[in-house]
């Protein structure tokens, strides 16, 4: 079906002295689940005077509805469209002295979901622009990991947090935090966090004494959220204390042992505890895949869980594992998925695409 002029649109006849040519028609392309793009070049011959607006039809194909939108120049988005279906375009120049001709049909297009994904794993602090039709994204955000006491206890596990569907605005931007390693002696993991106030999950604690090794605890504002807290690194016995696991999508990370032996727990579905020798091992790390296999009890070093690595000697894995005897903790990450409303944590479609 070709495009109709609007209602209220008057053309008798073309006079090209008055009259835009008609614009040349681009590509109509996905823009979102219920949205397409146009683009178009202006007509060199605007006619008797500038044009002040151009109008876009988008024609479903299957039943011929319309549906029409404006703008001052291209592209122009087409809203309210019916996921799945299959549309073409046209597009018309207007001046004061009326509309051009309509422009040729453009190829055809399907509003669909649009996918992807952004991963931030070095710490620092970044600002993130929501693409373009994308409304609501999921967040997965992992603190960094404790750095214990050298050469007692061992460093506390990094927290997890998500939170699925958040609303966000195309183009507008919004912050990421990723948190450091515990850099210092019994040196706590930094926060990492999206927008600052919408998701946080907060480093672990490194090992201070008998005192301050916990895990790092997740906090939420504005909508519910899941995840798990770091594990706990252990302490000092007759052996160094060992590094503790970093939080899980359906739990806390994995205790880190506190005498010889393997760790102290597993963790659930983030990394397992280190276990100790005569030198404290790291915990396991938790990945940003969503959840997955539980990080097993390290005997020495602990498994990584959903993902994440296995601790590497005393140091923790990656993202947010504790480290035993003062070593290097694992960084934290944060990572965002859309669309918010079908790719969710834990384990909702939330592999790369």
């Amino acid at each position: 079906m070709s495009m109709r002029y609007p209602a209220g649109f008057i053309r008798p006849g073309y006079d090209p002295l008055k009259n835009p040519d008609a614009p040349t028609i681009g590509a109509l392309s996905n823009s979102g689940a219920t949205s397409l793009s146009i683009t178009f070049t202006a007509p060199t011959n605007v006619g008797g005077s500038a044009i002040t607006a151009y109008y876009v039809t988008a024609t479903d194909s299957s039943n011929g509805t319309q549906f029409t939108a404006t703008g001052s120049s291209s592209p122009i988005s087409i809203t309210g469209l019916t996921t799945g279906n299959t549309y073409t375009a046209q597009v018309f120049a207007l001046n004061s002295f009326g509309p051009s001709v309509i422009s040729a049909v453009s190829n055809s297009a399907v509003p669909a979901s649009i996918q992807g994904q952004q991963a931030y794993t070095t710490p620092g602090t970044y600002s993130w622009v929501a693409p373009s039709g994308v409304t609501a994204v999921s967040v997965v955000a992992v603190g960094g990991g404790g750095k214990g006491v050298n050469p007692t206890n061992g460093g506390g596990g990094g927290g997890l947090r998500y939170r699925n569907n958040s609303a966000v605005t195309p183009g507008n931007s919004y912050t990421v935090v990723v948190g450091a390693r515990g850099l210092s002696t019994g040196g706590s993991g930094g926060n990492s966090s999206f927008d600052g106030t919408t998701i946080a999950a907060f480093g672990g604690g490194g090992g201070n004494g008998s005192t301050n090794v916990t895990g790092g605890t997740g906090t939420a504002i504005g909508g519910a959220v899941g995840g798990g807290n770091g594990g706990n690194g252990g302490l000092v016995d007759t052996y160094r204390g060992a590094g503790a696991g970093a939080g899980g999508y359906s739990g806390a990370g994995g205790n880190g042992a506190s005498g010889s032996g393997s760790g102290a727990t597993a963790g659930a579905g983030g990394g397992g505890g280190g276990g100790t020798g005569q030198s404290g091992a790291g915990g396991g790390g938790v990945g940003l895949l969503g959840q997955g296999t539980n990080g097993a009890i390290g005997n020495p070093q602990g498994f990584g869980g959903s993902g994440g690595a296995q601790a590497a000697g005393n140091n923790g894995g990656a993202y947010g594992g504790g480290a035993g005897e003062g070593n290097n903790p694992g960084v934290g990450a944060v990572r965002i998925i859309w669309p918010g409303d079908t790719r969710q944590f834990p384990s909702t479609n939330t592999g790369n695409v």
